[in-house]
């Protein structure tokens, strides 16, 4: 095995740079021992090596933290400086490697193995040579940092080896490329690297001067929008005319730079902003073009509140506003555990269903308390054409968006809760049918993509919690009603709405008044005789302004007598004093048992109300009358009744052909007020059999059902509001159909408890509770049933079993 040469040669460590052989440069030496090596050298004319260090912060640094491949280079001169440094010119002989370090005390000392160059001449190297010069010659071209004196004298060099190395000297590389390349042994190897690093260098070159070229494009176009925009000015203010019209595009163009919008409406926005810059400032149309760039703009597109729903918050927050309404608030909780856990707001869209004055509204408000988001609110009550909500097209003149983008705008945030006041107050005609436009805005599905005809992009409405609010359903299309769930906030009882005055209505009255606390103390009778006498409703209004009306008299009382701390205490019989007659009575049941007069139940917009049934007999040509404003559908109720009266002749104890011999006729008392339904039909029937048979109804039952011709019961709807008005009205018995035994489940207990509630399956047997018979006396006597009815039975068909 051949044995390796080596020699000894002082050892100098360098820091950011790699000497190449054939390289000439100055070095400022100031570490004791590297100038100890430089002296060495210089004295006994030796070569010094020089090898660069791996990190360039260590000040002394070990055999570890030095590359094994450096150059062995000749000491050119030696310059004193002042400080106490050298300044060395070295020239780079030969690549070497270090064998091992030898130890010595002034300075370091390695054994060194020389790399001697083995100049190839294959077809590889004559090709990368080629490819070299060329890439170099470019590279100069590109950057025009090199002299052309550099390039010449490259140019000159015969060796492949050397033109490799003077090439790396002039290259800006880091210092860990270069020693790279003078690490490499085969030459090949070396040029193919020195001309990645070119090429890299050219393309980082040619960047930097398209970035440079843009940079300097830009600015001129910068400078010369300014000075023409000056000129305009100039211009203008020649002319009288203001610098608004250009200030505020240029307003509007910052707006729509800073607003976070989607890319579709800011493209939208950006050419409407060409468009406005082109057109003259007096233009009917630039303010159309600007107000449409307003809407963009001023729209929540992605803004919104963060919400963190707290069900034990919502809870106490519901229950602070609102009294009572157990199941309403229930379900609206239930709702927002769903959206707690959720996060997304999907599927139905509330809809709260009750009369007038029960809180739907301001339990809206809650809701959006309780979620911790902003509330808006829209009322549709009268709104009739479609443009209402889904606005006009821009071509029309002083188009608008629709109500629902102007609410999303005065909302200022994405996810708000959003009130759609009185949704069955909405009216349809030849302009269109607002309530389908409301389809696409109620529907999870779709909303996602509202595209109202102004702003004419798709708007996102889904973060929106929507949530309606109704008197009745009658006036809600199927369709809609489809896509809400229904939540029903019946009336208020006698003791809630007590609880609801003394907690909420009579400190805010007192507020509103002028009156500090304690200065207007109202009994308990008090509170009864104002809910029972002065006001007669579901919800809690008329309470609120008889209670008002009682502070403003009694202010004006206390101002006139100049007593300004007095202190008032209102009982039944004050009320009565300050607020005059009472404008109802209170136990609407008749006080004794009447012929032909029977209490029924019904529903109205306003909650439940108790209807009084009459009917007389005179001598006729059985000629049935019917009075009192009464609907088709109660009328055909009345008819059914009398059919079924008829049918019942014998049993009753009456002639067959009573009919023909009387004129019946029955009226419903108040008139004016109009009615319909056929839950009336039992009472109807209750009240001719009574006349016919001239025994009295008992005055403490109502009831209500609608009847079929053979006497059975139908059931029906609103029985809540029904019992509540039967307990407002004194009444202690209810008869109700069999089939709504299973809606008192959703009657307050208070008010089962105190009502006497009896389900009846059939007419007969609400006769015979309703009808005072004397002593001794039957209802129904057991007759043969009459031969016509063997006649006249219809055959069963079972083919629909």
């Amino acid at each position: 095995m051949k044995e390796i040469e080596t020699k000894l040669y002082p050892l100098m460590p360098l820091r950011d740079i790699v000497i190449f052989p054939h390289m000439v440069a100055p070095l400022v030496v100031g570490r004791t021992r590297s100038i100890e090596a430089l002296e060495d050298a210089m004295e006994k004319r030796t070569e010094i090596f020089l090898v660069t260090q791996k990190d360039s912060k260590v000040d002394d640094p070990t055999e570890k933290e030095i590359n094994t491949v450096g150059t062995l280079a000749v000491v050119m001169q030696l310059l004193r400086l002042p400080d106490g440094t050298i300044k060395a010119l070295v020239e780079g002989k030969q690549r070497a490697k270090i064998v091992s370090f030898v130890a010595s005390t002034a300075f370091s000392q390695v054994e060194v193995q020389e790399l001697p160059e083995t100049e190839e001449t294959s077809g590889q190297i004559l090709a990368y040579d080629r490819e070299l010069r060329k890439i170099f010659a470019e590279f100069c071209e590109t950057t025009k940092k090199l002299p052309k004196e550099v390039v010449k004298s490259v140019n000159n060099i015969e060796k492949s080896s050397k033109l490799v190395d003077v090439i790396c000297a002039h290259l800006p590389l880091k210092t860990e490329e270069k020693q790279a390349i003078l690490e490499c042994d085969s030459l090949a190897l070396r040029m193919e690297k020195v001309m990645e690093f070119i090429q890299r260098e050219i393309e980082v070159s040619e960047l930097e001067r398209d970035i440079n070229e843009k940079v300097k494009k830009r600015m001129g176009k910068i400078q010369r929008n300014y000075y023409l925009g000056e000129k305009a000015r100039v211009i203008q203010r020649e002319m009288g005319q203001n610098e608004d019209g250009l200030d505020e595009i240029a307003e509007l163009e910052e707006t729509v730079k800073k607003k976070d919008l989607p890319a579709v409406a800011r493209d939208k926005a950006v050419k409407e902003l060409k468009k406005l810059r082109s057109m003259p400032p007096m233009s009917a149309e630039t303010t159309v073009v600007r107000n449409y760039i307003d809407c963009i703009v001023s729209l929540p597109w992605k803004k919104k509140t963060k919400t963190a729903i707290d069900i034990n918050k919502a809870e106490v927050i519901l229950n602070e506003d609102h009294y009572g309404l157990e199941k309403p608030k229930e379900r609206i909780l239930e709702y927002l555990a769903v959206q707690a856990q959720v996060k997304k707001i999907r599927g139905p869209i509330l809809c709260l269903v009750g009369p007038p004055g029960v809180g739907k509204t301001s339990i809206c408000k809650s809701i959006a308390r309780a979620m911790g988001r902003k509330f808006v609110r829209l009322s549709l009550g009268g709104v009739r054409d479609e443009a209402e909500i889904r606005g006009h097209r821009r071509t029309y003149i002083g188009a608008m968006p629709g109500k629902i983008i102007q609410s999303m705008q005065k909302a200022e945030v994405a996810n708000p809760v959003f009130c759609l006041d009185e949704v069955d107050k909405m009216s349809t005609d030849f302009r269109g049918d607002p309530s389908s436009a409301l389809l696409e805005v109620l529907d999870p599905e779709q909303n996602n993509t509202f595209n109202d005809h102004y702003l004419d992009l798709d708007y996102d409405l889904s973060e929106v919690f929507f949530i309606t609010t109704a008197n009745n359903l009658h006036g809600i299309p199927v369709p809609l009603q489809d896509r809400m769930e229904i939540i029903r906030l019946n009336g208020y009882t006698e003791g809630e709405k007590q609880k609801i005055a003394e907690g909420y209505l009579i400190p805010k009255q007192l507020e509103a008044n002028g009156f500090k606390p304690g200065d207007i103390q109202i009994t308990d009778g008090g509170i009864l005789e104002l809910i029972r006498r002065y006001t007669r409703e579901a919800g809690v209004r008329s309470l609120e302004r008889n209670l008002a009306s009682l502070c403003r008299k009694i202010a004006r009382d206390r101002l006139k007598k100049k007593l300004k701390d007095k202190h008032y205490r209102i009982t039944a019989q004050s009320v009565l004093k300050y607020l005059g007659t009472p404008v109802y009575r209170f136990g609407l049941a008749e006080e004794r048992d009447e012929i032909g007069l029977t209490t029924g139940l019904a529903w109205t917009e306003v909650g439940g109300e108790l209807l009084q049934i009459e009917a007389t007999l005179m001598p006729g040509t059985g000629k049935l009358t019917i009075t009192g404003k009464l609907g088709d559908v109660m009328q055909e109720s009345a008819q059914a009744a009398l059919s079924y009266v008829r049918s019942r002749a014998l049993r009753l104890g009456l002639e067959t052909d009573f009919y023909q011999k009387l004129d019946i006729h029955i009226h419903v008392p108040e008139g004016a007020i109009p009615k319909d339904g056929p839950s009336a039909g039992i009472t109807i029937a209750t009240t001719l059999v009574s006349a016919l048979l001239k025994a009295p109804v008992r005055h403490e039952i109502a009831m209500t059902g609608e009847i079929t011709l053979r006497g059975r019961i139908l059931p029906i709807g609103g029985l809540t509001e029904k019992l509540l008005a039967a307990k407002r009205g004194n009444i202690t018995h209810v008869l109700i159909p069999k089939d709504n035994e299973r809606n008192l489940a959703d009657v307050p207990a208070n008010i089962r408890k105190s009502l006497v509630i009896e389900c009846m399956e059939h007419v007969d047997d609400v006769l015979e509770r309703a009808i005072v018979l004397k002593e001794g006396e039957t209802l129904f006597k057991d007759l043969p049933v009459p031969v016509v009815y063997g006649e006249i039975a219809l055959p069963v068909d079972n083919s629909h079993h």
